[in-house]
């Protein structure tokens, strides 16, 4: 993942001079049998990292272990509480703040951190600081723009959509096997009491064998697309048209 990780100088990002940094949020949570625990980590960077080369961004470090608590007791997960994730990403945007950087925005790579919503909620109460990105519109186009098969719902973790950007970001990080790894369970109505254990078995709720590095590109050439508006809204107030 080296190179999805800022090697950025502090001259190069005094030359630079940017006002927005991009901050990805990933994870280290199980993603079945053939995917990383890192998994959403190197999704979250790879966005991030697109982001901020098409639109001259500061690329911070990701934060790497978040909020993964319906995947306790899964063999390999580690979590930290919303609170420390909340203090973590506050602390974060007040620094960035402090060194003239005023605008954050956040790439989230884990579905479970609903506290960054929070985050960017409350710090934006005073005027735009702070964006959550990608939201579920974002994802929607993507989707639609680069032909995914499965639905949004059913694609929920470590299906087509994750898989393709691996495929095409660090297809080194896909094992061999991950195309018989499909499991269906688009109905999750207990999931925040149950956890992924009560809707699967193998740790994966979508479609990896629809996943292809060509889709994974379409993914992100749409995502970059969408942050433009985002980005507006921080700068100037609005979205961009």
């Amino acid at each position: 993942m080296d190179d999805l990780i800022t090697q950025a100088t502090s001259e190069d990002e005094r030359r630079k001079g940017p006002t927005i940094a991009v901050l990805p949020v990933g994870s280290f949570e199980q993603h079945g049998a053939h995917l990383p625990l890192t998994t959403d980590t190197a999704i979250a960077c790879m966005i991030a990292k697109r982001v901020a080369d098409d639109h001259g961004l500061f690329l911070l470090p990701p934060i790497t272990v978040s909020c993964s608590h319906e995947h306790a007791g899964m063999a390999g997960t580690v979590s930290i509480s919303a609170g420390t994730l909340y203090a973590v990403v506050n602390d974060i945007w007040r620094s960035l703040k402090a060194s003239g950087v005023p605008g954050l925005m956040i790439v989230n790579g884990h579905g479970g951190n609903y506290v960054l919503s929070n985050v960017a909620q409350e710090t934006n109460v005073d005027g735009p600081r702070v964006a959550l990105f990608p939201v579920s519109e974002d994802r929607a186009r993507a989707r639609q723009e680069a032909g995914l098969e499965s639905d949004g719902p059913g694609d929920m973790h470590g299906g087509e959509f994750e898989v393709s950007l691996l495929l095409h970001g660090a297809p080194h990080l896909v094992r061999d096997g991950i195309e018989q790894d499909d499991h269906s369970a688009p109905s999750r109505p207990h999931l925040l009491t149950l956890g992924m254990a009560g809707y699967t078995t193998n740790g994966i709720i979508g479609q990896p064998s629809l996943a292809t590095a060509a889709k994974g590109k379409a993914l992100l050439d749409s995502l970059s697309q969408s942050a433009r508006a985002h980005l507006a809204v921080l700068t100037e107030g609005r979205p961009a048209c």
